[in-house]
């Protein structure tokens, strides 16, 4: 009698997965980051834009911009920079205190393959830019800034008690429009030569798929490593870092070889960039693993110039 009932909740369980994995096939609602050039007038409506799902047409079902209340900055910082981001510490704690009222910032260091938060996200931007402080300096000191993204963006960490409740775009329950600005030198010393004949790397790659699942989009700005030196380092990182920001819908605002003089004006587009993000809603098929499937998206508007993962996660509205 006790196999009887231990068979009949074995095929219990198995119809009741088969019923939720039937749940999640088909079409899905779903969202992505888009993000209007700011020399471009932004589309009025839904109608006024077109979206390619897996090569195949699909209306909007919404078009939204995002609002402050609703939308989170991670300001990560490689934690093997050269001591000379001292010079630019005061344009980055500006950054932080000059942010949009109701926008949740938290401020990270690039540490062993890992984020280590200095706050957790808070609307508190005076107490955020206080916690910004120099660098380790020891070279290669985040191990690989990309196994550090990968973890973060996966472990995406909750906002604090001090953080705004105001309302903003239709989101998911407890999700809200996710960016991360990172200051690093994007060289990946776990992929060997920085020759420009190796550039493909895992991790970068791994990093790109988190980053769309997670619906997070990157935006960098290079700054060397303090043991990592030459020309073949820069375009090494660079390439990585214009690899990751394009992909997830971001930028790489830095292209030119050596520090940027100035940090302010690059930080001052990425608020700009923040502002005008919408949230583009509409209808993906479902893999087989909703929660790991991925569908190719396109934006197209008349004389618009838009930014927008390569890839998304289907019915990541829910």
């Amino acid at each position: 009698m006790k196999r009887v009932f231990a068979i009949a909740l074995l095929v219990g369980s198995l119809v009741a997965g088969r019923c939720a994995v039937a749940q999640m096939e088909g079409p899905l609602p779903t969202q992505v980051l888009v993000n209007v050039d700011e020399k471009s007038t932004p589309p009025a409506n839904a109608s006024a834009l077109t979206v390619q799902v897996n090569d195949r047409k699909e209306p909007l079902t919404a078009w939204e911009q995002v609002a402050p209340g609703n939308a989170q900055v991670a300001l990560l910082i490689d934690d093997g920079l050269r001591e000379s981001i001292g010079s630019q510490l005061g344009d980055l704690r500006t950054f932080v205190r000059t942010l949009a009222p109701g926008v949740e910032v938290m401020v990270g260091f690039l540490q062993y393959g890992r984020v280590v938060p200095e706050q957790e996200f808070t609307t508190d931007h005076a107490r955020a830019a206080e916690t910004i402080h120099l660098p380790g300096g020891v070279p290669g000191m985040s191990a690989s800034p990309y196994l550090c993204l990968s973890d973060f963006v996966k472990r995406w960490p909750q906002a604090g008690a001090s953080s705004s409740s105001v309302a903003g775009m239709d989101a998911a329950p407890g999700r809200k429009a996710r960016f991360i600005m990172v200051l690093t030198d994007g060289v990946d010393p776990y992929n060997g030569s920085t020759s420009v004949m190796n550039q493909d790397s895992p991790y970068v790659n791994a990093a790109v798929i988190d980053a769309q699942r997670a619906g997070v989009a990157i935006y960098s700005i290079y700054f060397g490593d303090a043991g990592i030196r030459g020309g073949r380092a820069d375009n090494s990182g660079q390439s990585y870092l214009a690899q990751l920001t394009q992909a997830t819908g971001g930028q790489n605002y830095w292209q030119g070889v050596g520090n940027p003089v100035a940090l302010a004006p690059y930080l001052t587009e990425f608020q700009h960039a923040v502002a005008e993000t919408y949230v583009a809603t509409f209808i993906a098929p479902a893999g087989k693993d909703p929660q790991r499937d991925l569908v190719h998206v396109k934006f197209s508007a008349p004389k618009v110039k838009l930014h927008a993962p390569d890839d998304v996660r289907a019915g990541n509205k829910e």
